[in-house]
């Protein structure tokens, strides 16, 4: 047997199944699409559930696939076994109402025995325990021998995900040999050990599950199989596991040439270089899909699987960043199958190195706090970590347990790991009951699943405003209606429209659709799959019925204010690459007749000199008077002559591409302006962070910077009007104020210091000793730490030598201070330690450098007894 790469299997899979008919489909992207079930893609069949439950019709009724699948269930065991992987390739061939049983059976076999070259002695197919038609396919069909056909029940072979469609399963297992084999009497298809593994997994999706345990057969029976491709590539390449195989052996031996490490040396060196290699696979996928790392949802996934890859680099010695490095050999071993790798890998090490970088801070920062619980732990005599600490530290600052335990082991600590996991427990179900609850198609269920979906709209809204269409469709908010009656609200759906439906951050045009006796106002124009077009609103007056003649009227004034605004996001977009960097990509936009708003991939705020800068370029254009050109390309020849495809977009064969001369070229399904003039004016008004790593500039055009000056006018007649001066002399008059106000603070400032000299009185009537070291501790009513700290100074310098103690109650609150000088350092004096314990008294807490401290408290009325604690404390510190 040949032993093939994983980038030809791939290719082999694929070209095999083109040839019985199936449409190849690329990968989608691993952000599943109108499905809140998910937060990554994990399966082949997860972003086909359209086509499985007919809500779309798909492109072919027989596709196959190569799907990148992220699963994180099994997380904390990746590096430990051989076994768990976060990312892996899932192969899969699909018909939806098309072939059936014998067909999916008979092509797997002769892929796997044919193509691949596997020996048909080595598979074993298993059934489910009631399936005797699959059964007789195999035994009858294919020829395989009653006995090496398994039976196996529910949990193993029959495929359900709660109500929806469900069916069983037949999985076909390879014998790897005896070496892989657990030695035990007995040892055959199922055993857990690693000999017998399955490759290939034929779902045949028959019935309906009604959620509660009864079920029905399909009308239309559907086949989902799914083949690991890694898993494959173990088979064929007759490797120990995963990381043997040839793309990830080579990322293997990268993790090892820069940590200096050898493979199968150490078992904990193992771990971590298998987790190291698992992870950055994933998190290379992500970042090219357009995931970036956040603290919530899939960007919490990808910095977690980050951080921990990160951390693992520490523990295998290596220095500085790393993870580009070895982002870089992911996409050199899988660039042949998702070339969206090499277009964005700029992207991905930027987006990368910027994570390594903050979690290295972030990892110093998480040892300081832990140093900061040692201390508290050996202050109050413990030996074990409080279970919510050691949370925390895995919460907020990344540190997984183990990290967390390994470090108080060498001093002698522990955890309370039931404490720990009660707190993650806790987390979870905060978690789970946040979880929206959706129906099979990860989608909260709408009257709009019930339209047949066969109905499509054709937009003729590049051209025209205003059309006249048949309307095959009308929904009340609740069900599907014949008519709409004046005042109900709801959504006419018609064979062509001339309104833009809400799309690539588009907003969707308002407008009406007047029939022979009723007007409808349009209030928002929305997409659903299929290409339905769904004209929402309110009927003003009359009746419109279905299959009715209409007369469709875009509101003509807000469709090309949104256009000003959207030709202006294309030169934004452009005018921040040029100012910025090629780093710079899309994260979202929101085009609106009134403004724009669009987010990118920037990695600190920007300059007030840049922004003017890309205001300054965005302008220049529009003055220019380009001609905005709109061509029709294949998806391929629009990529090559340089238009910018955005993130996790799935692009048709054909695409529309946006020219405005050779300044701005961007595959976009949107309206325009048809010359740059159009758009008027350019305003950057907000430049702020709304994400790790990911900016959001807010901006006007046109009329809408009219508006906005006027506005600011407006705003300086009313502050010149306040302060008694006009528009002209405003600055004069600020800052004359602002003096005013300066003088007056400094003698406020004064004023405080001197009634706190004369509340003490004679201060060194209060100077008492304490083992040969001069202390003074007093209270002073009314004055603030800025206060405390200027009265502190001069009296230690009164003092000349030693401890001054210094406490005031202030709105409630206590300010409390400590300043040693350097001889009575010598002797043991600690000003920080000091200060803790004299805080404590007043139910506080603080510390600091021991020559300086200062703390709060919240109970003034044990002022008194805080100040008599400093001698006891000082004398506990006086050798």
């Amino acid at each position: 047997m040949e032993k093939y790469g994983v980038n030809e299997l791939r290719k082999m899979f694929l070209e095999f199944f083109e040839s019985k008919g199936h449409l190849a489909m690329k990968s989608f992207s691993l952000i599943p699409h109108n499905d809140k079930s998910l937060l990554l893609i994990n399966s082949g069949m997860a972003p086909l559930k359209p086509y499985f439950t007919g809500a779309e019709i798909p492109p072919r009724r027989r596709v196959t696939t190569c799907q990148k699948c992220i699963r994180t269930g099994d997380i904390e065991n990746v590096g430990k076994t051989a076994r768990h992987g976060t990312f892996f390739e899932m192969l899969g061939n699909f018909s939806f109402g098309d072939y059936f049983k014998h067909e999916a059976i008979a092509w797997s076999w002769e892929f796997l025995t044919q193509v691949v070259g596997l020996d048909p002695n080595r598979l074993y197919p298993s059934i489910y325990q009631d399936d005797d038609e699959a059964f007789d396919i195999w035994n009858k069909e294919i020829g395989i021998p009653a006995d090496r056909i398994f039976r196996f029940g529910k949990e193993d072979n029959f495929w359900e995900h709660g109500a929806g469609p469900c069916g069983p399963c037949s999985e076909i297992y390879y014998d790897r040999g005896e070496k892989y084999g657990c030695g035990k009497p007995g040892c055959t298809v199922g055993c857990e050990c690693d000999r017998y593994m399955e490759v290939w997994n034929n779902v045949f999706s028959q019935f309906n599950n009604d959620g509660e345990g009864h079920y029905t057969d399909l009308i239309q029976k559907n086949i989902d199989t799914g083949m690991g491709l890694e898993r494959l590539a173990v088979v064929v390449q007759d490797v120990d596991s995963i990381f043997d195989v040839d793309t990830i052996q080579a990322l293997r031996n990268k993790v090892c040439e820069i940590s200096g490490k050898e493979y199968e040396e150490d078992h904990e060196t193992d771990v971590s270089i298998r987790l190291i290699t698992d992870h950055i696979r994933s998190a290379t996928f992500m970042i090219s899909d357009g995931i970036m790392p956040t603290n919530e949802g899939r960007g919490y996934v990808l910095r977690r699987l980050i951080r921990r890859a990160a951390r693992h680099g520490r523990l295998l010695g290596i220095d500085g960043l790393f993870l580009a490095r070895l982002s870089a050999s992911v996409i050199e071993g899988s660039k042949d199958g998702y070339p969206e790798l090499e277009e964005k890998k700029d992207f991905i090490f930027n987006v990368l190195n910027n994570e390594e970088t903050q979690f290295n801070k972030t990892i110093d920062q998480g040892l300081h706090i832990l140093s900061e619980f040692e201390e508290k732990m050996q202050s109050e005599g413990k030996k074990v970590l409080d279970g919510q600490d050691a949370f925390k530290l895995y919460d907020t600052y990344g540190f997984p347990l183990d990290l967390t335990k390994e470090i108080l082991e060498e001093k002698g600590y522990g955890i309370d790991e039931d404490g720990f996991h009660a707190a993650m427990e806790e987390q979870r179900e905060r978690a789970r009951s946040s979880r929206e609850v959706t129906n099979y198609m990860g989608a909260d269920a709408t009257v709009y699943d019930e339209i047949d979906p066969s109905v499509t709209t054709e937009f003729t809204g590049y051209d025209h405003l205003e059309d006249t269409s048949k309307v095959t469709v009308l929904t009340t908010e609740t069900e599907i209606a014949e008519s709409l009656m004046e005042g109900q609200k709801g959504t006419i759906f018609v064979e062509k429209t001339p309104f833009y439906a809400t799309m690539g951050g588009q907003e969707g045009d308002c407008g009406i659709i007047k029939g022979a006796n009723g007007v409808f106002e349009v209030e928002d124009t929305i997409k659903l799959r299929g290409g339905k077009y769904g004209h929402v609103g309110v009927m003003k007056s009359g009746m419109i019925s279905n299959g009715e003649k209409v007369t469709l009227q875009v509101n003509e004034e807000a469709r090309k204010n949104t256009e000003k605004n959207h030709s202006a996001t294309h030169l934004l977009q452009k005018a921040l690459k040029t100012v910025l960097g090629a780093h710079v990509e899309q994260k979202g936009s929101l085009v609106t007749p009134t403004r724009l708003r669009f987010d990118f991939v920037h990695f600190q705020a920007m300059t007030p000199e840049e922004l003017e800068k890309v205001e300054n370029l965005v302008n220049e254009k529009i003055q220019e008077q380009i001609p905005v050109v709109t061509d029709i390309m294949d998806t391929e020849e629009a990529k090559k002559s340089g238009a910018m495809a955005l993130f996790g977009e799935k692009y048709g064969d054909k695409v529309r591409v946006v020219s405005m001369g050779d300044f701005s070229k961007e595959l976009c399904g949107g309206t325009h302006v048809k010359n740059t003039a159009e758009i008027g004016l350019f305003k950057l008004v907000s430049e702020a962070g709304v994400a790790a790593g990911v900016r959001r500039i807010e901006a006007l055009t046109g009329p809408s910077v009219t508006a906005y000056y006027k506005a600011q006018e407006e705003k300086m007649h009313e502050a010149a009007a306040l302060l008694k001066t006009t528009p002209a002399d405003l600055l004069e008059k600020i800052a004359h104020l602002q003096a005013e106000a300066k003088a007056l603070q400094a003698e406020n400032e004064s004023l405080k210091s001197k009634l706190a000299k004369e509340a003490l009185g004679d201060v060194m009537d209060k100077v008492t000793e304490v083992k040969g070291v001069k202390l003074l501790a007093a209270s002073v009513p009314d004055v603030d730490m800025n206060g405390l700290r200027d009265l502190g100074d001069q009296l230690k310098e009164k003092l000349g030598s030693g401890v001054v103690v210094l406490a005031s109650a202030k709105d409630g609150k206590v300010s409390l201070l400590a300043m040693v000088t350097d001889d009575a350092m010598k002797k043991g004096a600690h000003a920080g330690k000091l200060i803790k314990e004299v805080a404590a008294v007043v139910g506080g807490g603080g510390g600091g450098r021991p020559n300086m401290a200062q703390a709060g408290g919240k109970n003034p009325e044990k002022i008194d007894e805080a100040v008599a604690k400093a001698a006891e404390v000082l004398e506990g510190q006086i050798a």
